[in-house]
């Protein structure tokens, strides 16, 4: 049994095409629609989405809903949803685990070919970290991309070259009145060129895209990088008691919050014990604390993925021992 999620930007066959000609034993389909952009591309995208809606029902029999991302350049709350989407896919009926074999063999496959890129990158991150989490069910998670067979954008533009000098021949037969003056239709035809020689010169001097759209205080959204290792109960609470506390002057500051949560004595044997564990965690390690030089201390804080690591796991009960 497969669980498809979909993120749906303005692709059609690359959602559905590989699933049919590949012969996918597909039973369940979350497609996510953004809610961010013009109001062409949002509906464009919308429309996209309840095709893929009805075909994924009508040719592969799927059970299909459809979700929105509220902002699809928003990494750290895609993070979080890919995250919790998921793992409640791996856990959606899943019987009695102990079993053998399983009573429930549900795979979860997350499409990557559609959709802006940080919603793209956070699903695949997402999917990588559990896979770390979740060793018994990492053969269960699977990316994938599909190759176009042929980008439009180029045909597009040869067919508006076609427009345009079609506009050229046009605007050159004109008929004028006996004042000079072009007609309604010489007007029409004047305009409609000057837009399409414009609109094909920005395309052939700067691609498909134009310009570099800021989003919040910046024009660059960074990518973190998944830890390849698991996370062990200790480190849990270092990570959330950093979480919780935002960052400290000190290990040694650290080392008495983490006394206190435990209700432990705080001696240097569990000073020692902190140390090490920030130090499997830190940028030489696992990489999800950050630790800045600061006089003869170490200010410490959560990096970006170890906040997205907090983030992810904010409602999860913690035993550590």
């Amino acid at each position: 049994m497969q669980t498809h999620v979909v993120p749906v930007g303005f692709d059609y066959d690359r959602m559905i095409a590989p699933l049919i000609r590949d012969q996918f034993d597909v039973d369940r389909v979350i497609l996510l629609e953004g809610t961010v952009g013009s109001e062409a591309n949002v509906e464009y995208s919308r429309n996209i989405a309840r095709k893929l809606e009805q075909d994924f029902q009508n040719l592969l029999g799927a059970e299909t809903v459809r979700e929105r991302l509220e902002d699809v350049y928003d990494y750290d709350a895609a993070f979080e949803r890919a995250y919790d989407l998921i793992n409640a896919e791996l856990d959606r009926d899943n019987g009695d685990r102990d079993a053998d074999p399983p009573a429930d063999e549900r795979e979860v496959w997350v499409n990557l070919c559609s959709m802006p890129r940080p919603v793209s990158f956070a699903f695949a991150t997402a999917a990588h970290s559990i896979m770390v989490e979740r060793q018994a069910d990492r053969d269960r998670i699977h990316t994938y991309y599909t190759a176009p067979e042929k980008y439009l954008e180029t045909e597009l533009a040869e067919e508006l070259r076609a427009t345009r000098d079609l506009l050229r021949d046009l605007d050159a037969g004109s008929d004028r009145d006996a004042g000079g003056n072009a007609g309604d239709d010489a007007d029409r035809v004047a305009d409609r060129l000057a837009s399409t020689t414009d609109l094909l010169a920005e395309f052939d001097e700067r691609g498909t895209t134009i310009g570099a759209k800021p989003i919040g205080d910046s024009h660059v959204i960074e990518l973190p990088v998944a830890s390849f290792q698991n996370v062990k109960p200790f480190e849990e609470l270092v990570l959330f008691t950093l979480g919780e506390h935002g960052e400290f002057e000190s290990v040694s500051e650290l080392a008495e919050a983490l006394a206190a949560e435990l209700n432990e004595e705080y001696t240097d044997s569990f000073r020692s014990k902190v140390i090490y564990n920030v130090d499997r965690l830190g940028p030489g390690g696992k990489g999800d604390i950050e630790r800045e030089e600061h006089g003869k201390s170490y200010r410490t804080s959560l990096s970006r993925i170890g906040r997205l690591w907090v983030r992810a796991h904010a409602d999860d009960d913690r035993d550590v021992a």
